[in-house]
């Protein structure tokens, strides 16, 4: 595994620039960008490289590791009356409140995937 591997890098569209932008989240803010995805990445994890051997040779600790693995679940504080509106929602419509709140999720990140939403 090389260091840059314990980032997580980002390329995503953006529709003001017209192009791929690439950052690394908690570390680097967006520092490329061009019209191939594939190229934005490579550039990407090249500037991640860079800015590593920088980090070592000024002695200074990395930040910490973005990119690792998820269990699938996490706790959500979301107050006692937003508990009971999902609930409630979630049994209007014969789901589970997990299973509710999980479809919603989803539709969520699939509309930021498409642009419509940051």
């Amino acid at each position: 595994m090389k260091p840059r591997d314990k980032y997580l890098k980002l390329v995503v569209w953006s529709e003001e620039d017209r192009c791929y932008v690439g950052s690394v989240p908690c570390w680097i803010d967006a520092c490329c960008h061009g019209s191939d995805e594939a190229e934005v990445y490579r550039e990407l994890c090249r500037i991640v490289d860079e800015w590593i051997e920088i980090y070592r040779k000024d002695g200074r600790p990395l930040p910490p590791p973005t990119n690792r693995d998820y269990s699938g679940r996490f706790v959500l504080r979301t107050g006692p009356e937003m508990h009971r509106a999902l609930a409630v929602r979630a049994l209007s419509e014969g789901e589970s409140l997990n299973s509710f709140v999980v479809k919603s999720l989803k539709k969520t990140v699939q509309q930021g995937r498409d642009g419509q939403m940051t």
